[in-house]
């Protein structure tokens, strides 16, 4: 079911998957750009009343994978999308060789939403991501760099993982693994510190409940770990 998350952006939020013995939720962003066209971020998996409702909004011009993970679904929407643009990271071009991408993400934003979506890499050793930054809404979109799950999501052995992983807590967090992946702690403070430049109001995160106010103050509680 999509679901309006602030101006000219929604939510929808899909079947849970398994990663190695964790359970994941998905969740893709809907974003309206001034001409009326949609990107759409982090695909989740397409059935008639998601693809009916997105219809609805506008023509589908721009498909987002925002890291090396988040591909599982692309496939069935440039069956159903056959004109949208593809966009990933570089590595992911190689990782999924039968899809047609379009573009590659980095730090610069493409044309087509220049001026309405920031973006930044933020380059992690178990995946880079690319963080993106809704103007209009001052919504920024997190994909797994950090994630915030409910005490008994992860139940058993898994429960006692996802603690000790920071998985769990009252915010959104960078989950221990991820923290040993930004090797270049240099590189990854300037990069969140320009995230951080961003006027943020409100954080949208692919495993967790978004953020809807004091966005900002938020996520410098989440990386003061880094930034001090």
């Amino acid at each position: 079911m999509l679901t309006s998350f602030a101006d000219d952006i929604w939510i929808a939020d899909g079947s849970d998957l398994s990663v190695m013995g964790f359970t994941y939720p998905t969740r893709c962003a809907v974003m309206r750009l001034q001409r009326g066209d949609l990107l759409v971020w982090s695909p989740i998996a397409l059935h008639d009343v998601l693809k009916a409702q997105i219809d609805a909004l506008g023509t589908v011009s721009h498909l987002i994978a925002p890291n090396m993970f988040h591909h599982m679904f692309l496939s069935e929407w440039q069956a159903a999308y056959p004109k949208a643009r593809l966009y990933g990271l570089s590595g992911l071009h190689s990782k999924r060789s039968d899809l047609r991408f379009n573009g590659v993400l980095g730090d610069d934003p493409d044309a087509a939403w220049a001026n309405q979506i920031d973006q930044i890499v933020l380059n992690n050793n178990l995946t880079d991501e690319v963080v993106f930054f809704h103007q209009l809404s001052r919504t920024v979109i997190f994909t797994d760099l950090i994630q915030q799950f409910s005490t008994g999501f992860h139940t058993g052995w898994r429960g006692v993982i996802a603690r000790l992983d920071l998985m769990v807590g009252d915010i959104p967090n960078v989950p221990r693994k991820f923290r040993l992946g930004f090797r270049n702690k240099a590189k990854a403070r300037a990069s969140v510190e320009k995230v951080l430049d961003w006027p943020i109001e409100r954080v949208l995160l692919a495993h967790g409940t978004p953020v809807t106010a004091d966005g900002h103050a938020v996520l410098k509680r989440t990386f003061h770990w880094l930034i001090g």
